[in-house]
């Protein structure tokens, strides 16, 4: 069947592809004029291990970097389990240890930029979102980062008889607020995604307490952890906490209007605002009351992308070129506006604010608020430690089975997981990262 397009919408096709559908039909060569030579390309290989949907926004992104640069071109390839690395490679919040532990295998970011004379200067990565050892020699660059914050449903809270407009900042006022929700008939006041990320990371971070020690020995199961992980064994006994799996299977729980509450990724927000019964308000993780000089600040994660070693200069040019592609402000506010990831420059950051609704513009507020100050001081994040993380989640699963009481699982997870770092020194590296 025919396809036919409205004038207007034919023109705004061709506007948004440069002209590309016009020039197709070239004019006539002149007789006699010398063929024009087409520039050489510079083939690049992009390495993930996405899913079809993210996978689609990446191939978009990468397409959008072809059809500016005629000389290169951006081949992405789903990655091997052994293989060379490619010369760009996804790591996610889930195998970026793999790439940790196998730094030799990558050229460092600031090694790129500065051999291939592009211009990378401290100040054009926030700092709240390096990937690497020193603030000033990034290794990586990160594309997709979030950090937790709180998410509630208005109409729920006017429902339960509470005011919209004062979500809780504490744990204690959460319970409350979730007390008062069952008692109106609420049935789900409360659930999270990715509760080791959550809880064990951000919780510790905003307590102002380590996950490790300096040495890579874990010990997250410590007097604050161990209280915050027995009051959620109380509110999932109680009914105010419904856990209902180890990634973001929370978020499609709210997204359903069937819980008042979420803590999850600041990114999430794209998707919630679009669920139909919720009028999206956000807030930053609660914090405990009893911390010694107040909260601190919460953890961005999200997906990296390596530098693979081995490649010509050429090559490294091109791929040099893609970088400062993704920290063009305007790929910034993009990656932001269909993504909500949070912008990596402070220029794309000021940029964006002044174009976005007010309520895309409170939760990256809320998220850029709540990644300021002083936090614990050992980076690691047991989330990124794959085999450590599924250990955690096994003991927090006991205890909100009521079949073990939080500091024995916090205890057994620590041992455990450090009986994995001994059978696995190489992730010592990540602990150290």
């Amino acid at each position: 069947m025919r396809c036919k397009f409205h004038p207007l919408v034919l023109a705004l096709m061709l506007s948004l592809s440069g002209g590309a559908l016009a020039s197709s039909a070239k004019a006539p060569a002149r007789k006699g004029a010398a063929p024009e030579k087409a520039p050489a390309v510079t083939e690049i290989t992009f390495a993930h291990q996405l899913a079809r949907s993210n996978a689609e926004r990446l191939a978009a992104l990468v397409e959008r970097f072809n059809s500016q640069n005629k000389d290169v071109r951006i081949n992405l390839i789903h990655a091997e389990a052994h293989g060379k690395p490619a010369h760009l490679n996804l790591a996610t919040t889930e195998t970026v240890a793999n790439f940790v532990v196998n730094q030799a295998s990558f050229k460092p970011l600031h090694q790129l930029m500065k051999e291939t004379r592009e211009p990378l200067a401290p100040k054009d990565l926030s700092t709240d979102l390096w990937v690497g050892e020193s603030k000033n020699k990034p290794v990586a660059l990160p594309v997709a980062f979030s950090t937790p914050v709180l998410f509630y449903n208005k109409r729920i809270f006017r429902k339960a008889g509470l005011d919209p407009e004062q979500p809780p900042r504490t744990w204690r006022q959460m319970q409350d607020m979730a007390g008062v929700m069952v008692d109106r008939g609420i049935t789900c006041p409360y659930t999270s995604s990715w509760p080791v990320w959550v809880h064990i990371d951000n919780v510790s971070s905003v307590s102002g307490v380590p996950v490790a020690d300096k040495k890579g020995e874990l010990g997250f199961n410590g007097l604050p952890q161990v209280k915050h992980v027995a009051m959620l064994a109380t509110w999932h006994k109680a009914g105010y906490f419904h856990n209902v799996g180890r990634t973001n299977e929370a978020d499609e729980y709210f997204h359903k209007n069937e819980c008042a509450m979420l803590t999850s990724d600041s990114w999430a927000a794209s998707y919630l605002r679009e669920a139909p019964g919720v009028e999206l308000g956000v807030a930053p993780l609660p914090y405990h009351e009893d911390i010694y000089g107040g909260p601190r600040h919460t953890l961005a994660g999200g997906a990296s992308i390596w530098i693979g070693g081995g490649y010509k200069p050429q090559e490294y040019k091109a791929v040099a070129r893609f970088v400062r592609f993704i920290l063009a402000p305007e790929t910034q506010m993009d990656l932001a506006r269909v993504g909500g990831f949070l912008p990596l420059t402070d220029t794309a950051r000021k940029a964006l604010k002044a174009q976005l609704p007010k309520d895309e513009e409170q939760v990256l507020d809320v998220a850029y608020a709540s990644l300021q100050g002083k936090g614990a001081a050992q980076p690691l994040r047991i989330s990124t430690l794959e085999p450590v993380r599924m250990i955690v989640d096994e003991e927090l699963e006991q205890v909100w089975a009521d079949k073990k009481p939080a500091k024995a699982a916090l205890d057994t997870a620590v041992s455990r997981g450090n009986s994995v770092l001994a059978a696995k020194p190489a992730l010592k590296k990540v602990v150290a990262f």
